[in-house]
């Protein structure tokens, strides 16, 4: 394959899919290219920082949104693990006995969920790190060479979105992104807003403000609570931040973090080695 060859491919897929709907290149044609190239049943992608409260930003159906949404409220699952090791996790059966042991309470979740095989891609450029790309298939799948390579291409084509749009380690978009070109090279008069960030994403982010405000802790930390809360009750992240930010929940201020702590809530879990490790793959 000619260098270069692919990512021309994978742009090109990419921006067919934003064709279909009359709009500019955005991060839902990412996935929906994605579904559409690779023997996948789903894509999410999720917001992912070391210093804000991570969020799921996309997903092309309700599995993926369920799997997006548990692993931020668990703490756990290959779209943490891609973040934090910096590389690729292919998860080709849940139901492998390693994966068990190695994701005690996501493995059971997202069987029951609709997935059987899940794969995360970080998205990375650099040092840079926004997010991560799932995908998830309903079957025991592999993924050969090139469909892995075409993965971490649609995955790549992410990254570049979300940084045009402002989107860094944050977590959050700026007011305006830049004028110019979009990643399918397309010109764009104007800067506009990211228009596929989540619904909610505002409010998680609002919520562990008002968290930090009332609990006197760090945003980490008034992140760790919030998503606590919702493990702990079976219910989704976003539906205690919305509680929150409307005032019909409040924390108590003796609750201990360490009583409440999801699955790999550990605040040192969450910075990545200094070196980047092969791809991890499970079967």
């Amino acid at each position: 394959m000619i260098p270069g060859s692919r990512s021309a491919r994978i742009r090109v897929l990419v921006a067919e899919q934003a064709a279909l709907r009359g709009a500019r290149v955005g991060l839902l044609d990412v996935c929906t290219a994605a579904v559409a190239a690779l023997p996948v049943g789903g894509a999410g992608v999720s917001a992912m920082s070391r210093g804000r409260a991570s969020h799921p930003l996309y997903s092309t159906d309700s599995v993926s949104q369920q799997l997006e949404e548990l692993q931020l409220t668990l703490g756990e699952g290959p779209c943490v693990d891609a973040f934090v090791l910096g590389s690729s996790v292919l998860c080709t059966d849940l139901l492998a006995g390693e994966l068990q042991r190695h994701w005690t309470v996501f493995a059971d979740a997202a069987l029951e969920a609709g997935a059987r095989a899940v794969f995360a891609f970080p998205l990375q450029i650099g040092a840079i790190s926004p997010g991560v790309l799932d995908l998830y298939s309903s079957s025991s799948v592999e993924l050969d060479a090139d469909e892995v390579a075409d993965a971490m291409a649609f995955a790549d084509t992410a990254t570049l979105l979300l940084l045009d749009a402002g989107i860094g380690e944050a977590g959050v978009p700026s007011e305006t992104g830049a004028s110019g070109t979009d990643v399918a090279g397309t010109d764009r008069p104007d800067p506009a807003p990211f228009d596929d960030l989540g619904g909610y994403r505002a409010e998680i982010d609002q919520a562990t403000g008002v968290l930090m405000v009332q609990l006197g802790v760090g945003v980490e930390e008034a992140f760790i609570r919030l998503r606590a809360h919702a493990y702990a009750r079976g219910i989704r992240i976003s539906v205690v931040a919305a509680d929150v930010v409307a005032h019909r929940l409040r924390f108590p201020l003796e609750t201990t973090p360490s009583d409440v702590r999801p699955p790999g809530a550990c605040p040192s879990d969450t910075q990545p080695p200094d070196a980047r490790p092969p791809d991890e793959e499970f079967q």
